[in-house]
């Protein structure tokens, strides 16, 4: 088994006083992220929460094989409108609890996670990425073509009883509390993994193949699995889109756009960390909101030009992200900092 050390040990008490100043703060931002309908009533400021939420939620799913096992899908929407489509056909044709067809979706798109990752992960590389794309597209074509699922027009979910068992609701408070425990499910899924033992054979994978494939690591095996955990959790985001929003179409579920978003949250925050995606939803979010608010129907796409500078300047200066530029930044503070107490230690001898 491969195994990790340390190359900065920390002094027991300096690891206990880091453990507790870190879960302080993460108490603390989910008590703020619990009370926040409370204070903002505003329902566009809410939606705006919400869609945060959720770009965070589908970018920590996407990080699961694009951060830890470094595949870089960039048709990764497949599964979101996999997810999506499977949501709405089964509770406005079918009539199932919406809960439940969730979780369907989820299991659906790893399930063809895995008839494409069968194919997919013969290819290394940008061979991969546009693999990937490719895929997402023939899913898109076929959803496009297929009158069952509403074909170009989409599907809407009918306005029936409300409540929390359809998960409809007139107001946005209800939907901000189940986009942020998806979310927090999901980042518990990726915080299980990174301290897990497939949580060193992803990072094994993306960083050492030939070594870990040495030490008897299956990588096709362990990428189909990162893969399959991955569009488990965005299918997931696809149904509480679908059901959020009460329609869905090929264009909305099934965008190039979104794909490019999803990889993109988790590039900009700081791919391969737990936290990352959040910085990048945040960031994006309010880019996209704000270009809409700013510049309407005249400003379409301005957006995706803002996205594609992002990626340059990210791929140029910062290609740890914005979470792996502030940790570099303070851990050489700190080097600094001790290599000053020392030399001053030295002086006073």
């Amino acid at each position: 088994m491969l195994k990790t050390t340390s190359s900065l040990p920390l002094t027991p008490g300096a690891s206990v006083n880091g453990f507790n100043k870190i879960h302080a703060l993460l108490v603390a931002l989910l008590v703020l992220a619990l009370a926040l309908p409370l204070y903002i009533t505003s329902p566009s400021h809410q939606n705006l929460a919400i869609l945060i939420l959720m770009a965070a939620q589908i970018g920590v799913s996407w990080n699961i094989v694009g951060g830890y096992a470094g595949q870089v899908s960039l048709g990764h929407v497949a599964f979101y409108g996999i997810g999506a489509y499977t949501s709405a056909i089964l509770f406005s044709i079918y009539g199932v609890n919406p809960w439940f067809a969730m979780i369907v979706g989820g299991v659906i798109a790893a399930l063809v996670s895995l008839v494409i990752g069968w194919s997919c992960f013969r290819l290394k590389g940008h061979y991969f990425a546009m693999a990937t794309i490719a895929v997402a597209e023939i899913i898109q074509i076929v959803f496009t073509n297929w009158d069952f699922a509403g074909a170009a027009v989409g599907l809407t979910i009918p306005m029936g009883e409300g409540g929390w068992a359809n998960m409809i609701f007139a107001g946005k408070e209800p939907y901000y509390y189940i986009a942020l425990g998806l979310l927090l499910i999901t980042l518990l899924a990726n915080f299980i993994i990174e301290r897990s033992f497939l949580g060193y054979y992803f990072r094994a994978i993306k960083d050492e193949p030939d070594a870990a494939r040495s030490l008897g690591v299956s990588l096709s095996r362990y990428k189909q699995i990162a893969f399959a955990v991955s569009s488990f959790f965005t299918a997931m985001g696809g149904s509480l889109y679908a059901q959020k929003e009460l329609y869905i179409d090929p264009a909305s579920v099934l965008g190039t756009g979104m794909s490019i978003k999803m990889a993109l949250v988790a590039i900009l925050g700081g791919i391969g960390t737990l936290f990352g995606p959040l910085v990048g939803a945040g960031l994006l979010t309010a880019i996209e909101e704000g270009t809409r608010t700013m510049f309407g129907g005249s400003g379409r796409g301005t957006d995706l030009i803002i996205y594609a500078a992002l990626i340059i300047v990210i791929a140029v200066y910062y290609p740890n992200g914005i979470l792996g530029y502030l940790k570099s930044t303070f851990a050489r503070r700190k080097a600094v900092k001790a290599q000053a107490e020392n030399a001053a230690k030295e002086e006073s001898k």
